[in-house]
């Protein structure tokens, strides 16, 4: 059985598996009863003054059948006091020495306020810090929270500040409501962060109500935007982690967080950079004993791979992952659509002709009987067709020698410059 246990900057954890900073994580029971599931750490609830919360806090997205496809929240940092917190952080991690606990703070952008709050905390033995520069809703409106985290000297200089009173391992948790995350990313390293975590949640409005007009959820008949999770933002997320995991400048593990449901999800981050994940949507939609499959599933794909250690597998795909101007022009594939699997539901065909590049043709055989057959030579590779296909094996995407030496766009650019200066050069 491969080992499981990761090593996050310092911070030791007998699986991969945390639970983010939220609702599960609000209280002592509930991350016993986790730790209990088989969980490998978590983070504690965010820490500050407590707030007062509104009602009612949650919303979500259902798709095609399913369930919680996305998930909103207006709920802000605990609302209960830090004194409880501390006794039962300290309750928690003497009963689950082994398992991982670290604490989310959020205070004011104050260099004492950040000093006092880490060294209280230290005090009842959490294995690390995460600093919340992430909230985008209700802290935000107080200067915390993603109003911090939008502003690289304000994630810089708030790094410092924690690090300065620090003894433990400090992570830093990104907001994704920004233009480049790898901006804040550099400027946590600059502070000194341990880690990063990323993604915290996406501004967003999740309906309104046709019969009502208010928006969901809402209280009283007013509303205001929340932070946006779930599988839905998984593809946005994994994305953030896998530029940050292959920018020159940060250098510090990451821990991954964002529409993670399952093991292979998880799989996917730690390929893409990440070294360990936090799960918080998944838990919400099914509870906690859903960690057991991850684990399960984690485990025997490893071993299948013939793969000793989960560590192994970190990052390996970030060399796969650069920009679209690295891509091989050359490289092509074609859709072929294998007849004897295809239901003739003619998905594809009115995909590819209404909003593609209309090579899928309707042919009739000798006996009268309708097919569906692509046009090589005039297929794209889009992939339009076998994603709309509601049948496993009934189009496959086949790559189609190229004559042709592999070029990218800027190695065109480059060739046509050069070019551009013989010609010059001749001219004079």
């Amino acid at each position: 059985m491969a080992d499981l246990s990761i090593n996050l900057a310092g911070i030791k954890s007998p699986n991969p598996f945390w639970l983010a900073s939220a609702p599960p994580t609000n209280s002592g029971y509930q991350v016993q009863r986790a730790f209990e599931a088989g969980w490998g750490g978590a983070v504690w609830k965010t820490l500050g003054d407590p707030i007062l919360n509104v009602s009612s806090r949650f919303a979500a997205i259902n798709f095609n059948g399913k369930r919680v496809a996305g998930f909103n929240n207006i709920e802000l940092i605990t609302d209960r006091p830090l004194e409880v917190n501390l006794k039962e952080i300290y309750e928690t991690k003497k009963r689950f020495p082994n398992h991982t606990i670290v604490a989310s703070l959020m205070v004011e952008p104050k260099q004492e306020k950040w000093h006092e709050i880490v060294k209280r905390v230290e005090d009842v033995g959490v294995d690390g810090l995460e600093l919340n520069f992430g909230c985008p809703h209700g802290m935000a409106e107080r200067g915390m929270g993603s109003a911090s985290g939008q502003v690289p000297s304000l994630v810089e200089r708030q790094t410092y500040w924690a690090k300065e009173a620090a003894q433990t391992p400090v992570i830093v948790k990104l907001t994704p409501n920004i233009t480049d995350i790898t901006a804040t990313a550099e400027a946590a390293c600059k502070g000194g962060a341990d880690a990063i975590s990323m993604i915290n949640t996406i501004n967003s409005l999740m309906g309104v109500d046709l019969d009502t007009w208010n928006t969901i959820p809402h209280v009283a008949g007013k509303g205001a935007h929340g932070g946006y999770c779930g599988p839905a933002v998984k593809p946005i997320a994994l994305n953030m982690v896998a530029e940050c995991a292959r920018h020159p400048h940060i250098n510090v593990p990451i821990s991954g967080i964002g529409g993670i449901s399952n093991w292979k999800d998880a799989v996917e981050f730690m390929l893409m950079g990440a070294t360990g994940v936090q799960v918080c949507t998944a838990a919400m939609h099914h509870g906690f004993r859903i960690v057991e499959d991850m684990i399960d599933g984690l485990s025997n794909y490893l071993d299948q791979k013939g793969i000793t250690a989960v560590s192994e597998i970190i990052g390996k795909s970030v060399p796969k992952y650069s920009d679209w101007g690295n891509l091989d022009l050359n490289f092509n594939i074609v859709a072929r659509i294998n007849t004897d699997v295809c239901i003739n539901c003619n998905k594809c065909h009115i995909a590819c002709e209404d909003t593609s590049h209309q090579c899928i043709d309707m042919l009739t055989d000798s006996n009268g009987k309708s097919y569906l057959k692509v046009r090589e030579e005039d297929c794209v590779g889009c992939n339009l067709c076998s994603i709309v296909c509601p049948v496993d094996g009934a189009i496959d995407m086949i790559e189609v020698p190229s004559e042709l030496a592999p070029m990218t766009w800027n190695e065109r650019q480059t060739a046509l410059s050069l070019a551009t200066c013989e010609v010059d050069v001749k001219s004079n």
